[in-house]
Formats: C-alpha cells, sequence, structure tokens
C-alpha cells in the first residue's frame, strides 16, 4: 500500500507500507510524546485491498487534509473508493455486545 503525505514537512511525499491495517499515525511510534501525522483516509479496491493511505500533519484541520487529498485525486490514480478511517477507540458497529462490555470493564 502507498502512503500519502499531507502537510508538514513531508508534504506531497509518498512510501511504501506494507500490507495489513495501517497504524493510526505515522510513524506508529516515535517515543518522544511529538505530534505526529495521522490516518485521515484510506482508498480500498474493489477487491478490499487497501491501495493507498492518506496520513495528514497534526496541524491541519481534518476538511483541509480531506480537500487536498481530493485536489491531488488520490482515489482517482489508484482507481480506489476513499473512506475515512474509524475514529481511534471507536467500536466497529458489527462487534458483539459481550466484546463491547468487556472492552469497557
Amino acid at each position: 500500500m502507498r502512503a500519502l503525505f499531507v502537510g508538514g514537512t513531508i508534504d506531497n511525499n509518498e512510501m511504501d507500507l506494507e500490507d495489513g491495517e495501517p497504524s493510526i499515525h505515522y510513524p506508529e511510534n516515535t517515543g518522544g510524546g511529538q505530534p505526529r501525522y495521522r490516518l485521515h483516509q484510506t482508498g480500498k479496491q474493489t477487491d478490499g485491498r487497501i491501495a493507498y493511505v492518506v496520513y495528514g500533519a497534526p496541524d491541519l484541520a481534518d476538511e483541509m487534509v480531506e480537500q487536498i487529498a481530493e485536489e491531488r485525486a488520490y482515489a482517482r490514480r489508484f482507481n480506489a473508493q476513499p473512506e475515512r478511517p474509524p475514529k481511534a477507540g471507536s467500536v466497529p458497529a458489527d462487534t458483539p455486545k459481550s466484546v463491547v462490555n468487556r472492552r469497557r470493564e
């Protein structure tokens, strides 16, 4: 999958990431408490595979990252459907209630 960056010192740069679930932040863990790029969008192809992810600089509003990703036409470039990732700590709608209750304990 391709990581695409919006804003900050690495604006408009790209890199390859391993396939699988993308991390919520990039880099995943700095250990220094520094603000990191946050996942704003994933682009899924018709087979369900994630083709690209968009990470936004910590000082950019969600709307600005979305607008720039649209202007750069990432979805069209990768022939993928853009999706917003779930918010950190949120529970997917299809998660069984027994699992949700255990998480809250």
